[in-house]
Parts: C-alpha cells; sequence; structure tokens
C-alpha cells in the first residue's frame, strides 16, 4: 500500500476519531483503499464523492471510444483481455469438433474480425432480406416482412416477446409493447428547445446518410429520412414516456386475441402468431394499448411504399454493425459520437468481443468461469448474501413506519427470494445454430433468430427457474420481480467490487451494497408490487402503503434537486426505483457488515476506520467521468442517478456516515433529520 502522510485536512479528521479512543493504524495485510483515488484536499463531509475518488478524476481521461468512463469500464477492460485470450484461442483452432463450443465461438469471432471479407461483402449479406422488403405488394406483405425481422429481434414498430404474466408468474404469455423509434424516447420527438430540434436534425441527416450508402440519390434519400421520420413522429405521438412507462398497473391489460384484432384491425393477429411461430393464442397481454390502437391507424394511412423505406432503414441499421466500416461508421457517428460523446469506434477486437458475448454468451461464459471465478469465490459471495439477508430481515422488524402485518408479509417474500451467483446451473445448448467463418452480418442473424425462437418456445412450457437474464462475463446485476431472484454474473464478482484477497469493509461496501442494491429491488417502488411468488398483487395494508408513498416522495424531492449538467436536473420519477434500491442496498450491506464484525476487534487499517473504509468502498464502485453528450442522455433516459449524486445522495440520508466522518449541520453533505429519506 501506499503509505504516504495525509494532507492536513484529512489529518483533522483522523485526529478527532483518534480522541475518540480507535486504535493506531495498522497496515493492512489485505488489499485496502487505494489513496491515488482520494483528494483529500476536499472534505468528506462537504463532497464525499471527491473526497473519495477525486485524485483518480484529476488524473483520468475519458478514452476516445468512450462515452463515460469508471469502476465498471476499468472492469470491462480487464474482462475483455480474458475473453480476448480466450477467443483468439478458439479462433486459432480450425478442427473443433462442429457444433461445439469451441467450434462456435472460434468461428464467430473470426468472422467479426475478418475485416477484409466483411468490406467485399458489402450490402450482400443483407440483399436477400431488403429484396424481400422492397418486393411487398400488399398488407400480408407486409405482415410477414415484419414477422421476420421480428424473428429476428429487431422489433418495428411493436414489440412481441413471451415471459412470465405478472399476475400469475407460473404462467408463460405472449405480451405485446411498443417499438419502431429510432431515438430513446417519445420525448425526443417533441422537446421545443433547440438543442432537441438540433438533435433531431442530426437524426434525420443519419437517416439521410444511410440511404446515400445505399446508393440513393441525394434527393431520394433525403425524401426517404423525412418519410422515416414521419412514420416514427407518428409511432412517438402515441408512445410513453420512459417515466410513465413505470407505472405497471396501468400496463396489465389482459385481453383475447380477438380483443386485440378489434384494438388493432389492420393487422390479421392470427396470420401474425402463426409467422413467428406461435400456432394458437388463447390471451395475451397488451402492455401501451393506445399505441396498438393508433398503430392500426397508422398502418391504414401510411402508403405501402413508405413501410419499404422505413423497414429497410430499420433493418440496415440494426444490422450496421455487422456490414462494412462505412455503414458502421455511420451508425457510430450518431449513437456513439452525436448521442453518446464518443469520438472514435472502440478497436474491433472489442467490439467483436462484445458481439460474440451478446450472440454465444453462454458458450464463451462457460470457459470463462472454468478459468477466472474460482469456488472460493462463490462461497465467499454466498456467505455475504447470507449476512445481507440477515441484517434486512432485522432491518424490517425495526421498521416504525411499518404495521406487523406488512412486516410478516415482507418477510415471506424476502424468505423466497432465489439466488443466482456467478454462472448458470444449465447451460443454453447452441448446437443447433450454424456458425461459419463466411460471413459475421449471417452468423449474427444466425444467433438472433435461435434466440427469438427459444423465447417463443417458452410459451405452454412450466416457467424454466434455472434461465438467467445475463451472460456470465456481463458486469452488472439484477433482481427479476416475477421470478423473484437475485442475479450475479461472475464478471462484477471481481475487483473493485469484489476480491477475496479484499478488505471485508471494501468487499461489503462494494459487492455488498451492489447485493443490497438487488434485494432491495425487491422492496423498491414497483418490485414491491409483487408477492413471495412473483405475482403483481397488493400485499400492503392501505396505512402502510401511503407511508411508503410519502417516504419514496422524499427520495424524489432529493434528487429533483440535483443539477447534473446546466440546467439539467436528474429526474427524480424516473430514477426513483434505482435510488430507493441504492439507499436500501447500502444500508443493509453496512449492517450485515457490523453483523460480521461481531466479536472482532474494529481494527484501524491504512489510516481509515471499518466504517470509513465500508463508505469509501461503496464510492469506489461509483467514481465515473462523463462527456456531456453521454450524460445528458443520461439524465433524460436512464433509470439510474449520474454516479456521484448515486454516491452522495444515499449517504447524505445515513446516521451511520455523519458519524464516520464527522458530519455536522452547515457541512454541505448534511441533510436536517427531517429531510432524510429512510425506508428500508
Amino acid at each position: 500500500m501506499n503509505r504516504t502522510l495525509f494532507p492536513c485536512a484529512f489529518l483533522l479528521s483522523a485526529a478527532l476519531l483518534s480522541s475518540c479512543g480507535d486504535p493506531p493504524a495498522e497496515q493492512s495485510a489485505l488489499k485496502g483503499v487505494d489513496r491515488s483515488f482520494l483528494d483529500t484536499t476536499v472534505s468528506p463531509a462537504q463532497d464525499f464523492f471527491l473526497y473519495a475518488n477525486g485524485g483518480w478524476l484529476k488524473k483520468t481521461e475519458i478514452p476516445p471510444s468512450e462515452g463515460a468512463w469508471g469502476a465498471f469500464s476499468m472492469l470491462r477492460e480487464q474482462n475483455q483481455e480474458k475473453l480476448r485470450m480466450i477467443l483468439e484461442e478458439a479462433a486459432a483452432k480450425t478442427d473443433a469438433p462442429k457444433g461445439s463450443s469451441e467450434q462456435l465461438i472460434g468461428d464467430y469471432y473470426y468472422s467479426a474480425m475478418d475485416t477484409a471479407r466483411i468490406e467485399s461483402e458489402g450490402l450482400n449479406p443483407l440483399k436477400a432480406d431488403l429484396d424481400r422488403i422492397n418486393g411487398m405488394k400488399s398488407k400480408d406483405d407486409l405482415l410477414d416482412v415484419m414477422a421476420y425481422m421480428h424473428s429476428h429481434f429487431t422489433f418495428a414498430p411493436f414489440v412481441a416477446y413471451v415471459g412470465q404474466d405478472p399476475k400469475k408468474s407460473d404462467l408463460m404469455i405472449v405480451s405485446m409493447y411498443q417499438g419502431g423509434l429510432g431515438l430513446p424516447d417519445k420525448d425526443y420527438y417533441f422537446r421545443p428547445d433547440p438543442a432537441s430540434q438540433e438533435l433531431r436534425d442530426k437524426y434525420i441527416r443519419h437517416v439521410e446518410n444511410v440511404f446515400l450508402l445505399m446508393g440513393d440519390k441525394p434527393e431520394d434519400a433525403a425524401k426517404k429520412a423525412k418519410t422515416v421520420w414521419n412514420i416514427e413522429n407518428k409511432l412517438a405521438s402515441a408512445s410513453m414516456n420512459v417515466i410513465e412507462l413505470r407505472d405497471l398497473q396501468s400496463q396489465y391489460n389482459k385481453m383475447t386475441l380477438a380483443d386485440l384484432q378489434k384494438l388493432c384491425p389492420e393487422l390479421d393477429w392470427k396470420k401474425y402468431f402463426e409467422k413467428i411461430g406461435i400456432a394458437s393464442v388463447d390471451s395475451l397481454i397488451v402492455a401501451q394499448k393506445k399505441f396498438f390502437q393508433e398503430m392500426s391507424g397508422t398502418l391504414k394511412s401510411v402508403p405501402l411504399d413508405d413501410w419499404k423505406v422505413y423497414l429497410t432503414y430499420g433493418w440496415v441499421d440494426e444490422n450496421a454493425v455487422a456490414l462494412s466500416r462505412k455503414f458502421e461508421e455511420e451508425r457510430f457517428d450518431f449513437y456513439g459520437r452525436t448521442m453518446g460523446g464518443a469520438k472514435e469506434m472502440k478497436p474491433r477486437w472489442k467490439r467483436a468481443i462484445e458481439s460474440t458475448d451478446r450472440s454465444l454468451g453462454d458458450a464463451l461464459g462457460k470457459v470463462f468461469v472454468d478459468r477466472h471465478f474460482t469456488a472460493d469465490a462463490k462461497k465467499k459471495v454466498n456467505e455475504m448474501v447470507d449476512n445481507l439477508t440477515a441484517a434486512y430481515r432485522e432491518r424490517i422488524k425495526t421498521l416504525d413506519w411499518m404495521s406487523d402485518a406488512t412486516k410478516q408479509q415482507a418477510n415471506a417474500k424476502l424468505d423466497k427470494i432465489m439466488r443466482k451467483l456467478g454462472y448458470p446451473d444449465v447451460w443454453k445448448d447452441y448446437s443447433s445454430i450454424t456458425i461459419t467463418r463466411e460471413s459475421f452480418a449471417r452468423n449474427r442473424l444466425a444467433c438472433s433468430n435461435y434466440e427469438f425462437k427459444r423465447m417463443i418456445a417458452k410459451l405452454g412450457k412450466p416457467v424454466d427457474k434455472t434461465e438467467w437474464g445475463m451472460t456470465p462475463p456481463t458486469i452488472n446485476a439484477y433482481y427479476n420481480p416475477s421470478m423473484n431472484e437475485i442475479v450475479f454474473p461472475a464478471g462484477i464478482m471481481q475487483y473493485p467490487f469484489f476480491d477475496i484477497t479484499q478488505d471485508d469493509a471494501l468487499n461489503y461496501g462494494g459487492m455488498g451494497a451492489v447485493i443490497g442494491h438487488e434485494l432491495t429491488h425487491g422492496f423498491d417502488d414497483q418490485g414491491c408490487q409483487f408477492n413471495g411468488e412473483g405475482n403483481m398483487v397488493n400485499w400492503w395494508t392501505k396505512d402502510d402503503s401511503i407511508k411508503f408513498k410519502a417516504r419514496t416522495k422524499m427520495v424524489v424531492d432529493q434528487f429533483n434537486n440535483y443539477v447534473a449538467l446546466d440546467t439539467l436536473r436528474v429526474r427524480g420519477e424516473l430514477t426513483l426505483g434505482e435510488n430507493i434500491a441504492d439507499l436500501g442496498g447500502l444500508t443493509i450491506a453496512y449492517y450485515a457488515y457490523m453483523k460480521s464484525l461481531e466479536g472482532k476487534e474494529k481494527k484501524v487499517l491504512d489510516g481509515f476506520t471499518p466504517e470509513q473504509r465500508f463508505f469509501l468502498g461503496w464510492a469506489k464502485v461509483w467514481c465515473v467521468k462523463y462527456t456531456d453528450p453521454f450524460l445528458k442522455q443520461q439524465v433524460l433516459t436512464n433509470p439510474h442517478s449520474p454516479g456521484n449524486f448515486r454516491v452522495n445522495g444515499p449517504v447524505s440520508n445515513m446516521k451511520e456516515f455523519y458519524a464516520a466522518f464527522n458530519v455536522k449541520e452547515g457541512d454541505a453533505m448534511y441533510r436536517p433529520e427531517n429531510e432524510r429519506a429512510a425506508i428500508w
């Protein structure tokens, strides 16, 4: 460890802590606090995010291929180097048995790296598909083309999905959703400010450029771009925006196939479902009824030739990442550079790895976990989950705002949460997919078609509780309310989030809080609408529900006051679920860590108390820098708050943080007690 002395500001804080009887600082035998991240010219009581991460922020430049850079990015870099070695070894082997994981990932990666062949192919891999679109002569042909596109997970102008019935979680059901937009959210189409209008103009130019690359004359490309825009504008006007989409109850609209036919009569729905592989549909869920009702009018009023233009653009742009460089660069120019703030594309090998992981993630992930995820790591994380669950149970018991009846239901749900750690018990069988070295684009389409057929095949079968929604190398985690499960891929269970050779305070502040975050999603403003069986039913007393909403409103108000960029504020309503999960997860992780210390001496290591190290572990997880375009898009569309607010927001509600860093009234991190949100 770096043992350099602290500046005076830090020594003042350390002196105050030492006067309370803490033992002298010790050198930690485990990985401890990385001082290079700190900026001790900033008081933790004034801006904890800057105190914990300011040193890193000062010396770190966002790579030109990225719109943001932080702890997740750094771990992704480590994982990608490991995956690169796996894939290069597989690609070098030309005699792997056909259909084996080694053959599939090796040939897929090889095809993604074969830029000479990709350049020579041009649009040829999509020629038959584009001919099919341009050859449409009737609305029946339009239905056929849409079904074909959907069968490759390209959903325009709507989405069809097979998943669990939110109110009957043991039943797989067809659900229908809005779709078909090229911009991230409905509001992008209608915000009146000049910056939004400029972005819309750039999007239209992007669409125009795609047609120019396909060989259209400038005047024809401009006309087609306007056609695409007009259709998207109609679809957007009927869509819900990102905040409205958080209202789950309003989107549970169960109906018969005949009801859907009445709601949207311009499509023959029986024929559509047959085309995508579903022989019969007894009932289904239409999430956004208004969208499908108005989509029917759009299908009727928009000429078939315009639909050809719209679907052609959608198909080419969706597959641009597997086409020649001019198409890939055009897509990057708008979505990566204009929308995301990146200056250049990622290296080819990184893009090829990401595509392989998306398409054949279980085959790649199995090798990854065999090499890089130990049984000891899984055992340690499992112990942390045990401690966090126990701490959650204790916290529920002490809640002064919740009745015994609701507490009983909350504990019943907590008891039934299923955990999935590291990797699935049952791996996907990809042997039915034909992967060759001849065409990256066709390989990609073959994999998307496999996944769609796999999804459709779930209808009418028992719910598969072994299934994972993320690949093992993924640096992320999730809670699924219909399964009532928390899922943590091996990819995220690594340094800096977790390391068996790291100080437990940092592990609990990092991985522990992430685990607590996902547990709390089962009890946030959306997750709390589902019971222990994964059914969307009310298990709250009326009075407790009112008290819960009052406390969540405090979180909304708190985050609405955070200014992210210029005058752009965090959207408290959009980020509510994630902010509740951060606050609850960090609180539970703190008490789980304290529980793990029972009977042990609380040592000062690296100059920090256990409590301080815990909160520094949390702050390091969310160290991040953003480009302005990326940050703006995140605030407008992402349910997660920017990293600095994910650090400072939760801790400013916690008396435990105040005690750890001697936060007093008048400090910037101080919030009056009556304004501190305390939920779980």
